[in-house]
């Protein structure tokens, strides 16, 4: 789950043939730490056990392929090193990194589930049948996620992500369910 005070990139590049993502990014490097090239990484993945030695990852921009040599918890982060990277001069450079896995080595999700990235694009309908627009973001607060729908006219709608409003997600046919409860939606 994405912390709040890391840039977010959009998750990398779709170059699949469906439109899916080729990497995800799962944390963000933010600075060296003690002497033998451990590096506080933020954690944005709900599956952070994936993140421990042996694991193939890709760093930055041009996902340059690396293994993790050792990851451990850290507060609400991880303790991360890479294999090759021994003293804090090496690891230093990988400050301010986003690290990625590949969308192929996502982990399964229950029945009923969907990745984040698997709702942005998706057409919004009412219950009633009136289309409000697309998805193009998922705003992560304490209570509850919204979700921001731009409107045809550019204006944008925010949903709260909870039962009474969002009433189904069908990802193969590219739609969204929703009920506008009172006071939503202005009618100007």
């Amino acid at each position: 789950m994405p912390r709040k005070n890391a840039p977010s990139p959009a998750d990398a590049g779709s170059g699949s043939p469906t439109g899916e993502p080729v990497y995800l990014s799962v944390g963000f490097i933010r600075r060296p730490h003690g002497i033998h090239g451990e590096l506080i990484m933020d954690v944005h993945t709900d599956f952070p056990d994936r993140l421990r030695a042996g694991a193939k990852v890709f760093l930055g921009e041009q996902h340059q392929p690396a293994k993790l040599a050792s990851a451990r918890p850290h507060g609400t982060s991880l303790l991360v090193s890479f294999r090759g990277l021994d003293s804090p001069e090496e690891s230093g450079r990988l400050r301010n990194t986003w690290v990625y896995v590949t969308a192929a080595d996502r982990p399964p999700l229950p029945e009923g589930k969907v990745y984040h990235y698997q709702l942005i694009g998706l057409r919004v309908v009412t219950d009633d049948g009136r289309e409000l627009g697309s998805l193009t973001e998922i705003l992560e607060t304490g209570a509850n996620n919204v979700y921001v729908v731009k409107a045809a006219d550019g204006k944008e709608i925010l949903l709260p992500a909870i039962p009474d409003v969002i009433l189904g997600i069908d990802v193969p046919n590219g739609e969204i369910k929703v009920h506008l409860l009172e006071g939503l939606v202005s009618d100007t």
